[in-house]
C-alpha cells in the first residue's frame, strides 16, 4: 500500500524530557533542507517547539487552541518560520486548557483530523509535537496520523514506557483510526560510555527489529544549547555531532518511505 500524498506523523512519547520537541524540530528541519514542504503542528502547551523555530509570544495570538478549540482554518494558525520550507502552527499557554474544553465538544477525538485533512496537500511531511501524556490532545495527534515515530530515551525504564505507549497505540489503531501504523523508534540522549545505553539499545532492537533507526541521536550539549537561541540545532552549529545525527536521521527516514512506496 502506497503512503499518502501528505505523510502526517505524530512525535509521541508520554515520557518528558527523552528529546522528543528537539528531534521534532529538527528532524523538520533536515527533511525542509532535503527539499520537502514540511509543517510542524506544536501541541504541547509548553510551546517548546515554537519557541526553538524562532516564533515568540507576541506571534502566536492564534495557535493550535484556535485550530482545534475555535475551528480556525489551518491557514490562519499557520506561521513560516525562518528555515526555507518549514511552517508551524504555534502552541500558546491557551492549549493547557484544551483538553478540558474538548470533552464536551462534538467529535473529541477527531478535531485535530477534521481540522488538517483536507488542507495540507502543500506538504510532504506534517509532525505533530505531542506533549508528554497520554490525554486528549495526543489522542487527537493519533488519530489524525498516518505514523508514530517515538524518541526513546536510554534509561533503564524505556521499555516498560514502551510497551504502555504500544498498547495505547494499538487500542487507537483498533477503535479510532485504522490506518495507524509505527514510523520507528529513534534512540535518544545516547552516551556510548554508558554500558547502560549500549544495553537498552540492545534490548529495544531486539523487542522491535528493523523499527529501531539505525541512527542514534547522542548526548550533546551543543543540541541542549540550540533552543535558548530560538535556533535548530542544525542551524545553531550543523557540525556539531547532534546535528549530523538528525541529518542522517532525516535521510534513512526518506530512504525508507522511498523504499515503502516502491513496494
Amino acid at each position: 500500500m502506497a503512503r499518502p500524498m501528505t505523510q502526517i506523523m505524530a512525535i509521541v512519547n508520554q515520557k518528558g524530557g527523552v528529546g522528543k520537541t528537539t528531534t521534532a524540530i529538527n528532524l523538520a528541519t533536515a527533511m525542509a533542507a532535503a527539499g520537502k514542504q514540511v509543517l510542524v503542528v506544536d501541541l504541547d502547551p509548553q510551546g517548546n517547539a515554537s519557541t526553538g523555530l524562532g516564533i515568540e509570544d507576541k506571534d502566536r495570538q492564534l495557535s493550535s487552541y484556535d485550530l482545534l478549540i475555535r475551528e480556525e482554518p489551518l491557514e490562519r494558525v499557520t506561521k513560516a518560520s525562518f528555515v526555507p520550507g518549514l511552517d508551524i502552527v504555534p502552541s500558546n499557554i491557551d492549549l493547557s486548557g484544551a483538553e478540558i474544553e474538548m470533552v464536551d465538544l462534538p467529535g473529541c477525538e477527531f478535531r485535530l483530523r477534521n481540522a488538517i485533512t483536507h488542507t495540507i496537500g502543500g506538504y510532504n511531511y506534517v509532525l505533530i509535537d505531542c506533549p508528554p501524556a497520554l490525554g486528549f490532545l495526543t489522542l487527537n495527534a493519533l488519530t489524525a496520523a498516518h505514523t508514530v515515530l517515538v524518541p526513546l530515551q536510554c534509561e533503564f525504564y524505556a521499555l516498560e514506557g514502551l510497551s504502555n505507549l504500544m498498547r495505547t497505540v494499538e487500542r487507537v489503531k483498533k477503535s479510532l483510526n485504522p490506518s495507524l501504523e509505527l514510523q520507528g523508534i529513534v534512540l535518544t540522549m545516547y552516551d556510548r560510555r554508558n554500558n547502560l545505553c549500549g544495553q537498552v539499545a540492545e534490548d529495544v532492537r531486539e523487542f522491535l527489529g528493523d523499527k529501531v533507526y539505525d541512527t542514534v541521536i547522542p548526548r550533546n550539549v551543543r543540541v541542549s544549547e540550540a533552543p535558548s537561541y530560538g535556533k535548530p540545532v542544525l542551524l545553531y552549529d550543523h557540525q556539531c555531532a547532534g546535528a549530523e545525527a538528525y541529518i542522517h536521521l532525516a535521510g534513512e527516514m526518506l530512504r525508507r518511505e522511498n523504499t515503502y512506496g516502491a513496494q
